[in-house]
């Protein structure tokens, strides 16, 4: 016996719903994203104009453009900064450190010096600067 034979319709997968979530879903993220721009500043330092002349401080920080630190006529490293720094603390306390930091210094050198500083409670530090250099009028 012979069964007739039944017409099957060919199976297809709709994609449009799925695309149409995809698509919701892509604005539903760019929506609540929240993008965060930043701007990168070309800093020339250490140069001022409303620098002030000031009287020579007995403890002076010489920040080199290496990562060195000379105190006085010594040259320290990272590590021998703090003890070198504590013999100092007493005058720097009461007169004050100024920090003479080389323009191509590591931000993190100088740093490291404000927070030894900082450990040892010495709140009067300057940062040296040179005075900024006056244009010259072109001549023709």
């Amino acid at each position: 016996m012979r069964f007739p034979r039944r017409r099957r319709d060919p199976v297809e997968v709709n994609l449009t719903p799925l695309i149409d979530v995809v698509f919701l879903l892509l604005i539903f993220f760019m929506v609540s994203t929240t993008f965060e721009t930043r701007q990168a500043l070309e800093l020339e330092l250490p140069e001022s104009e409303s620098g002030q002349e000031m009287e020579t401080s007995p403890v002076t920080l010489v920040v080199t453009a290496a990562g060195e630190y000379r105190l006085g006529e010594r040259v320290h490293t990272a590590g021998t900064l703090g003890e070198a720094l504590a013999a100092e603390a007493e005058q720097a306390r009461e007169f004050g450190l100024v920090v003479e930091a080389d323009g191509r210094a590591a931000h993190a050198d100088v740093v490291r010096v404000l927070d030894r500083a900082a450990g040892l409670e010495i709140r009067h530090v300057r940062i040296a600067t040179a005075a900024a250099s006056t244009p010259q009028a072109e001549t023709p």
